[in-house]
């Protein structure tokens, strides 16, 4: 079996030792090991701030907001390779839209931005000239240039090219090299896609790292110039975020974490109001996009009382017609989750809900010897939820 390999240090490089599987979601079959374990971090970071930096630094703002644009374009060019890649993940082709071409188009945003807003500097005045002195002699002025380390981002498994993409922009933007950590379950999209950035050569030589694997010591030599990223569970942002050397050398640390979105039915709704269908049609949207792996997915229904069974019964009725299965297959509408491991993860939450007094409208139980990680849509009705 193939190993996915890291781009560190200016080249392609396989790790040693323990490996974790990439299974395909539909499937089941083992597609990648994964590690990193053997890898040069601390080698990895210096070339990034000796190579990547430097070059990044000496382009203006128009310069970089120009290459943002020029890898936008590649990308999108090269787009139904990373759909075919996709599909291994259990994404439906309208799913792989908001991922692939949904990253490109924040890449294109943020140079649009870059070229009609950043001066063609390498810095950004960011007011006008301040007097210190009655005579005008002594003058300050505050403006914003390139920080001279590197930016580490540390992603999540649902979007490995939206989430990556979205972090580049400015980060490439502001001037800086990045050091990408994808999640191991999705990372083969983002190496091809890291691939296709490195082989276009629009960027300049250490402007883009990937780990393929555990980000292993990179921490631990990170400096106060660098920057740290960080997309995915709360858990695993607390632990990160007081490492000891993030701690000892306050090295800014971003965290995006667990989201717990709702959607809330207002009283003076009726169920022969298009706002009624409006809230079911959006609802099921987002419980179905993505197998409802997105952070901005609607985990909770807030209606009134009077309206639940109206509400639960529309519900029901739509996610009824929702075709679970392999996105390959015409008329799927959904598909899997990215492996086994979030199946029986989904099936654990459903069920501390359960014994906590939720009842079952539908879905609520998957598969789990199944080879695919299907889990249907699921609706649960809690009755106290003030308890």
């Amino acid at each position: 079996m193939q190993q996915l390999a890291s781009f560190l240090s200016g080249t392609w490089q396989s790790g040693r030792g323990r490996s974790r599987l990439i299974h395909h979601a539909i499937s089941g079959e083992a597609l990648w090991e994964v590690t990193s374990e053997g890898l040069d971090m601390a080698a990895a970071r210096q070339f990034a701030i000796e190579k990547g930096a430097p070059a990044l630094r000496a382009m203006t703002f128009i310069e970089r907001a120009a290459m943002l644009k020029a890898v936008a374009k590649h990308l999108l060019s090269e787009k139904e390779r990373f759909y075919a890649l996709s599909a291994q993940t259990g994404a439906t082709r309208a799913d792989s839209w908001v991922d692939i071409e949904g990253g490109i188009g924040t890449l294109f945003t943020y140079a649009s931005l870059g070229s009609r807003e950043l001066p063609d500097d390498t810095l950004w005045p960011e007011d006008e000239l301040i007097p210190l002195s009655k005579e005008g002699g002594f003058a300050a002025r505050h403006v914003l240039t390139s920080k001279s380390g590197v930016a580490v981002h540390i992603n999540a498994f649902n979007f490995p090219c939206w989430g990556m993409l979205e972090k580049l922009a400015p980060t490439w933007l502001g001037g800086m090299p990045a050091i990408i950590k994808p999640a191991t379950a999705t990372a083969q999209l983002t190496q091809a896609m890291v691939k296709s950035i490195v082989d276009s050569g629009l960027v300049p030589e250490g402007a883009i790292s990937l780990i393929c694997g555990s980000a292993g010591d990179l921490l631990d030599h990170l400096d106060s110039q660098d920057v740290v990223t960080f997309t995915g569970s709360a858990a695993t942002g607390q632990m990160l975020r007081v490492q000891p050397n993030i701690v000892a050398k306050s090295i800014p640390f971003t965290m995006e974490a667990d989201s717990l979105n709702c959607c809330v039915l207002g009283e003076d709704v009726t169920p022969d109001q298009p706002e009624f269908a409006l809230f079911i049609r959006e609802v099921v949207r987002e419980m179905t996009t993505k197998a409802g792996q997105k952070c901005t997915a609607i985990r909770r229904i807030i209606v009134p009382q009077a309206l639940v069974n109206a509400v639960s019964d529309a519900l029901v009725a739509r996610l009824q017609k929702v075709v679970v299965g392999d996105p390959a297959q015409e008329g799927v509408k959904m598909g899997a989750l990215v492996n086994a491991e979030q199946r029986a993860d989904v099936q654990e939450k459903v069920n501390i809900l359960l014994a906590a007094g939720c009842e079952i409208r539908l879905g609520g139980q998957a598969d789990l010897s199944a080879a695919g990680a299907f889990f249907p849509p699921t609706l649960l009705y809690c009755p106290q939820p003030d308890e």
